[in-house]
């Protein structure tokens, strides 16, 4: 199945939708600049949600802090992204997009701190984060 159709917008309803920079960095695979993002620091609970189109995406339990300047997890919701292969920039890595809307959002690596052994590095710019009260 193709992720982008379930949500049928165009790149020009996205650009309208979007901040210059979350547009920048969601639909066309860019980076924010280390240590620059909001949530960065964030230790609220709740979960992190898509910027572009409100899929939940992790929950701030597995969020911790990598000291690489970007959000990292340890384990994304069940179903919540995809996970694509990336050799941009002649690296081989591992694109993390959103299931639901097939926007960027990071990449995955296998050196985490947890169990999982995953640290999911996030662009800050690509998440909301719906506090719980």
């Amino acid at each position: 199945m193709d992720i982008k159709r379930q949500i049928p917008k165009s790149e020009e309803e996205w650009k309208k939708e979007l901040s210059p920079e979350a547009y920048r960095v969601l639909r066309q695979k860019g980076t924010e600049a280390p240590f620059s993002g909001k949530l960065l620091h964030s230790d609220a609970n709740g979960t992190y949600a898509c910027r572009a189109c409100g899929n939940p995406l992790f929950s701030s339990d597995a969020k911790f802090d990598s000291g690489t300047g970007w959000p990292s997890f340890d384990e994304a919701l069940p179903g919540a992204v995809r996970e694509v292969a990336d050799d941009a920039h002649g690296m081989k890595r591992v694109e993390t997009v959103c299931a639901r809307c097939g926007s960027h959002l990071g990449h995955v690596f296998d050196d985490g701190p947890t169990e999982t052994g995953k640290r999911y590095c996030m662009n800050s710019v690509c998440l909301d984060l719906e506090e719980k009260k």
